[in-house]
């Protein structure tokens, strides 16, 4: 529950007394006073003249409320009449409870300075204007809603107005730096236009636009015409029409099977194929 408007509201505290308090007396009994502080509001009860552990006050405090400040600060401590005054213990009293109920009587815990228990106290809250803070509190919670509605509405139309503006999607697909990209004409004019179409072929056909500019150096171009030069007259001096007529000439195939093979008969001795007696007959 929220509390607002307590700014220079009046608090009743009544310091009741103080149980179970740390002794500094070694002889006598101790004399115990309580100190409160709120902002720059500072009081003190009476010495409770040998009150020992348990000391009884029984005393009543206003405070002017300040907003923001939820807390009494309180110490305890021994009065001397020789030496300076004994620290017993201090702590903290929250208002929470008082602020938004009226009423409070509950007890507070006190250490010492190294942070040991040191007894404790008790006082008792009155807080009359704690029903009208409520009261105010309440109508205040229904204008921070509304305007926690307003902005909530405020960024749909804002989101809405920023969504149309992706018009710059628009204009990117006609941006023209695709257009720029295709005119680097270069890439084209290195490469023969072939490498572009053969790019969308398989990776075979990109290879082979490579082979024919690598040739194109002067020294692979004269090797590239050896061969074909060459090769066209070869065939057509190999298989010339004088080769075959000095090779197979007519007049060979006349001498070589001439009809006189037994005409060689002239120049051995004549006579029948089968011959007669060995010696031959005189004539």
């Amino acid at each position: 529950m929220s509390i607002s408007g307590i700014q220079g509201q009046l608090l009743e505290v009544t310091v009741v007394g103080c149980n179970k308090l740390k002794d500094t007396e070694w002889i006598s009994r101790q004399d115990p006073y309580v100190c409160l502080e709120y902002g720059s509001s500072k009081f003190r009860t009476r010495t409770c003249t040998d009150g020992g552990k348990n000391p009884t006050f029984q005393e009543k405090f206003v405070f002017s409320l300040i907003e923001g400040l939820r807390e009494i600060s309180v110490a305890v401590w021994n009065s001397n009449t020789l030496t300076y005054d004994d620290f017993i213990g201090n702590g903290k009293i929250q208002l929470l409870k008082v602020l938004s109920q009226g009423y409070d009587d509950s007890t507070w815990p006190l250490q010492t300075k190294t942070g040991r228990y040191a007894g404790e106290i008790r006082v008792i809250m009155h807080y009359s204007n704690a029903n009208h803070a409520v009261t105010v509190s309440t109508p205040s919670a229904p204008p921070y809603v509304a305007s926690q509605v307003s902005l909530h509405s405020a960024p749909p139309p804002a989101s809405a107005a920023s969504y149309p503006p992706p018009a710059s999607a628009a204009s990117y697909p006609p941006s023209a730096s695709l257009a720029s990209y295709p005119p680097p004409a270069s890439a084209a004019s290195y490469p023969p236009p072939v490498s572009t179409t053969s790019y969308s072929q398989p990776a075979s056909v990109p290879y082979h636009p490579p082979a024919t500019a690598y040739p194109s150096p002067s020294p692979y171009p004269s090797y590239a015409a050896y061969p074909p030069s060459p090769y066209p007259p070869q065939p057509v001096a190999y298989p010339p029409p004088p080769a075959p007529s000095v090779y197979p000439p007519p007049p060979a195939p006349s001498a070589y099977p001439p009809p006189s093979y037994p005409p060689s008969s002239p120049y051995y001795p004549p006579g029948h194929y089968p011959p007669g007696p060995y010696p031959p007959r005189p004539y």
